[in-house]
Parts: C-alpha cells; structure tokens; sequence
C-alpha cells in the first residue's frame, strides 16, 4: 500500500559510533541492541506528539483504547549497504489496520475486496438469521406452552393415577362387603358391573395420556420446525467458519532468510496446537515479512509496550518485552532460517562452577542457600541443579531430597530431606500450609504504604508461557503479605509472606498494577533485566520432621 512517507527510516541520530551486532537478535529472551534502543526512542517520539496515534492512548479521548499496544523496531541495510529501521505495531490500531510510516501486515483481512471480509458477511448473514429464529415469538411462544403444558400433564395424569386407585379401593372395599350379604348369582352381576366400572377408568386414563400426549406432540412439532432450521444453520456456519479459518490459515505465507516459503498451517503442523487466534499479526513477523519481501537485511529488532497495562497482564508502558511464544515462537523459527541468530541464553547454564552453601544439615534434613539464577531440579536443557548436587552430596539419601522449590531466578532457603519420612513429614507441613516463609525483594520504585495484603488469582497465560496473568475467571487464588522494611533512593525493599505458592506469586503480585504496581528489580518478565532478580527466601519456619521441635532458618540476602 503506498504512503506518503517512506518505511524505510533513516536514523535521526548520529550512529556512526556504534558497532553492528555480531548476530541477529534471539527475539524470545535478550537485552535490545543500542540501535534497537535509538531506533525505539525515535518511534516513541513519534507516538507521543502523532495526531493520528495519540488519540488512542489519551484516556480523554474518545478513541482512548483501554489498553497499550505493542510495537516494534527492525534494524535493516538495505542493498546500497545504508542503515536504517522499519516499525511496526501488532494487530490493528484501534480499526485501523494500516499506517502511514509503519510496515503492512503480513496478509490484510481488512481489505474490502478480499475473501475474508466476503465469507465473513456470509456467516454474519448466517448468524442473524439464526438470531432472528431464535427470537421468533412463536417459537418463544411454543417452547413457552411446552413448558405449560408438560407440568400441566404431569398434574392431570397424577391426580387422575389417584382417583383410579381411590376408585380401585373402594371397588376392593365393596366387594369384600358384598360377598358375604349377595347370593352367588347376585354377587357375579355385582362383581361383573364392577369390572366394567374398573375398565372404564382405564379407558378415561389412557384417553387423558393420550389428549395430552397429541398436544405436546403438536408444540414440539412447531419447536422442531424451528430448531431443525437452526440446526442446519449452525451446521452450516461450522462448515464455513472452518473453511474460512483453513483459507486465512494458507493466505498467511512467511518468508525466511533463504527465500522459503511456508504458509501458518505447514508451519503449526510441527506443533500440537492450530494456530493461535491473530498468529502472524504480531509485530516481529511483520517486520521479517516485510524486510524479506523488498529485499532488506535484518540486523537486530526489538518491540516494546506503549499505553496503559492490560488488566490480566503485565506490560509497562515503554518497556521491552519478548515476541510472545504462544503465537509467535513457531512462526520466528520458521523466519529466522538463515540468519545468524544470537545464542538462546536460557541454553546456557548460569550456574557453571556456583558453589551450593551448606547453611545447616543433620541426620534428617539439610538447608541450603540456592543462589540466584540456579535451577532448583533438572530443566529441559539444563541438567545441572540443586537437586542433582544434593544427589552427589549425599549419595546414600534415600527419597527425592528436594521438599518445595524456588523459582530459578530466586535466591535462598531450600530445605533438602535426607530420608523418605523426613521427606514425607517436611512436605506435608508444605502442603497444609504450615511452614512459615518470608522472602526480601527490592523493588523499582517507591511503594505507597507501608503493609497491605495482595489477593489477585493467576494462571499461566497460554499464549506466552512461562507468564503468568491474573485471571478472576480460571485463575487460582494466590495471596500474598507484605510490609516495608527500608525506602532508599527511590527504592524499596520489602517483606514478602507467601500465603499461597503460585508460579511466580511475588513477582506478578508486587509488579502488577492491582499489586503493587512496582517490579521487583531485575525482574525480566515483568519489568526490566539488571544484574539479577532482587528477591530472596530469607527465613523458614517449620517442625523438625523427626522430634518435632520448631526450628527456624534465616540466610540474609546479598542486595
């Protein structure tokens, strides 16, 4: 689509001083390059004063969007070898889904004249029309009378039920009455008048069964008319709803580096889920596509928020973020081919050569001081862990050791069983909530009040995993308390009591908007990378599995 002003960007800043990345950027997990950052600030600048943009993330406006958008930066060369950037935001913008000055998407299924918004007035045709059925007044109306109608049968059939045994009683008390007063002919007139009386109210029962029965049977009829169509309507808009998927789906064609082609289908064909809902609307694949398309080389990339945080995530405005895993990770792989990518640094074991600090063992159980940045059991990739130290510690240890587990970017108390029962004994008191914990984190800025108790249920967000989202819906209810210990140079370090144990409790709790609103610093998934995740399990409480005496365990933090 042609615009008046040129995608690609010339750098506003003089960046002659900056040396080229050695290896493009490995987009789930990394730190942008400082082109990637000039780049950014320069769209950012953009955004802020824009009249067509701004609009969006003004809460005064009416076209104030609720919620921030995510957009990206594309460091290229183009074939004269000068440098410069494409940007690009994800999904659409409000209704817009082109841009002056930002890179197409990848398959437009706005566009008027394509298949998309076509097949999508058909099945919006399909819809009103099963919507208007189903408001039809005579098939409200029915369903309604049926309704009547099978509590008013049921009453009639019973009460009538109830007159026939009563008659059938009396029948019974009559003729037992009578056979000792009537003379033998007299008694079989008696008994054949009652016979007839007997069939006669058979006969009315079974003429009632069946008066209701063709009544109900004639406002089914009329319900049926109407829900056999909407049946084959439903049936119908199924049929076309995956048809028009599958087409999206093979319309949807990414390039690589070495000029292959593959559409979404072919490449979710690898992984055991369809593709997500928007796949390839995000601002990485869109960036690649259109580098790949003019004939650009990509040199690095990074995408960031901008605008208010969603409710259930965690996105700040201007901070970077990773392409998410969910819709893009299969998607990038496939574009990434032939291009020299950084290294994924969660390959790579942090903990090479870290020694493990005995705080105190016995005969029972041990405690240790797991540092940061080390896995508390084996990993995917990474092997090396606390509990294959232990292992080599105490080959003689019978159970699985590991009692509970720190997230691999926690620092502090682990508590590692020596035998099964003290391993059994030190996990119940886990699972019944009866050990005490406290952990100490810095956060990045100051908190209002000094204590306060954070109630926000989480589950995994499955389009990005490992994230966690609050979630009022399916997540799990996860409460955390806390309390102020020092406030420095805008800096806030804090206690935290864990009530519950949610995947990354602390940290969604203390950066979430309905938390506390303040990362804890060093915090890559939720606010922004340092030297390391400023959080520390730094005191346990809980009984010694063999006399039962209360011990506590507390290791100061190094930050």
């Amino acid at each position: 689509m042609p615009t008046s002003k040129p995608l690609f960007r010339v750098f506003q800043s003089d960046i002659s001083a900056i040396e080229l990345p050695k290896k493009f950027t490995y987009p789930f997990y990394y730190e942008p390059h400082q082109l990637s950052i000039l780049a950014a600030k320069e769209l950012q600048e953009e955004l802020a004063t824009n009249p067509v943009i701004t609009p969006f993330f003004d809460k005064n406006s009416p076209n104030y969007l609720f919620s921030g958008k995510m957009f990206g930066v594309l460091i290229v060369k183009n074939k004269a070898g000068e440098l410069g950037y494409f940007t690009a935001f994800s999904g659409k913008l409000g209704p817009l889904s082109h841009l002056e000055g930002f890179v197409p998407a990848v398959f437009d299924i706005w566009d008027k004249e394509g298949f998309f918004i076509k097949d999508g007035a058909i099945l919006t045709t399909i819809n009103n029309r099963i919507e208007e059925l189903e408001a039809d007044s005579a098939y409200q109306e029915a369903k309604e009378l049926l309704v009547k109608q099978l509590k008013e049968e049921e009453t009639a059939i019973s009460d009538r039920k109830a007159e026939v045994k009563r008659l059938k009683n009396e029948r019974k008390a009559a003729r037992n009455e009578q056979i000792a007063i009537l003379s033998d002919e007299e008694f079989t007139a008696f008994n054949d008048d009652l016979i007839k009386q007997s069939l006669r109210d058979k006969h009315e029962l079974r003429v009632l069964t069946t008066y209701w029965q063709e009544q109900i049977a004639q406002t089914k009829e009329v319900i049926d008319s109407f829900e056999n169509v909407i049946k084959d309507l439903k049936e119908e808009r199924k049929q076309k709803s995956n048809a028009l998927q599958t087409k999206l789906f093979e319309h949807y064609r990414f390039l690589n580096n070495r000029g292959e082609q593959r559409d979404l289908l072919d490449i979710f064909e690898e992984t055991p889920i369809q593709p997500p809902a928007a796949a390839g609307d995000c601002a990485a694949p869109k960036l690649l596509q259109y580098a790949y398309l003019n004939g650009y080389s990509p040199i690095a990339m990074a995408e960031f928020w901008w605008g208010e945080s969603p409710k259930s995530e965690i996105r700040k405005h201007q901070h970077y973020y990773p392409a998410c895993r969910g819709k893009c990770e299969p998607i990038l792989g496939h574009m990434l081919q032939g291009l020299e990518v950084d290294d994924n640094p969660l390959l790579l074991n942090p903990a090479l050569n870290k020694p493990l600090e005995i705080v105190f063992e016995d005969e029972y159980f041990a405690i240790v001081n797991k540092p940061e940045e080390f896995l508390s059991v084996p990993g995917i990739f990474i092997h090396d862990s606390v509990q294959e130290r232990m292992k080599l510690r105490y080959p003689k240890a019978s159970g699985p050791l590991i009692v509970h587990r720190l997230d691999m970017a926690t620092s502090g108390i682990l508590i590692i069983a020596k035998d099964k029962d003290s391993h059994k004994a030190l996990q119940s008191q886990f699972i019944r909530k009866k050990v005490e914990k406290r952990y100490v984190a810095l956060l990045d800025g100051d908190v209002a009040g000094d204590e306060g108790l954070i109630d926000l249920p989480l589950r995994v967000d499955l389009d990005d995993r490992p994230r966690q989202m609050v979630c009022y819906e399916y997540g799990k209810y996860a409460q955390t308390r806390w309390e102020v210990i020092e406030r420095k140079e805008g800096k806030t370090k804090v206690y935290f009591y864990p009530i519950t144990g949610r995947t990354h409790q602390l940290r969604v709790h203390a950066s979430h908007p309905m938390g506390l609103n303040t990362p804890i610093i060093g915090d890559d998934l939720y606010g922004t990378k340092a030297n390391r995740l400023h959080l520390h399990a730094n005191k346990i409480t809980f009984k010694h599995p063999k006399t039962q005496e209360t011990v506590s365990f507390e290791v100061k933090e190094n930050f």
